[in-house]
């Protein structure tokens, strides 16, 4: 079987993305690196494919994707939800979350987040109900 995750081709790319990471995508990273999602590791900018994540978690195959307004055309719309079908075919789980939801309320982008982590992995030391 081909190597589909994190291609060398694509590394690149994924440092060019990583340096250019928006607002919200650095806002999230704050929370998400260290293990600061119930201790999963997450990565930045990891490709599937010739396709790259914003952030995803290996050990669950959960992809984070931050959507701004340049998702918000309908050609824009019909290339991500191709693009998510193709990735789901490998197992990975989507969550996403629009930018301006990770501005102007972070917290209920990590609850979002962690609800997604936790459906994953129920047995999880780490989660704990949410309210």
């Amino acid at each position: 079987m081909n190597k589909i995750f994190n291609q060398k081709i694509q590394k690149e790319k994924r440092r060019a993305l990583r340096k250019r990471s928006t607002r919200s995508e650095h806002m999230l990273w704050q929370n998400l690196r260290n293990r600061g999602i119930d201790g999963f590791k997450f990565r930045r900018q990891f490709s599937v494919g010739p396709f790259v994540l914003d952030f995803y978690c290996p050990e669950l195959k959960l992809a984070i994707e931050v959507d701004g307004y340049s998702h918000d055309s309908e050609e824009a719309k019909k290339y991500d939800a191709e693009r998510q079908e193709i990735i789901e075919t490998y197992g990975v789980v989507f969550v996403r979350i629009r930018d301006e939801e990770v501005k102007e309320n972070i917290e209920l982008a990590i609850i979002k987040i962690k609800d997604q982590v936790k459906k994953l992995n129920p047995t999880s030391p780490f989660s704990l109900p949410l309210k």
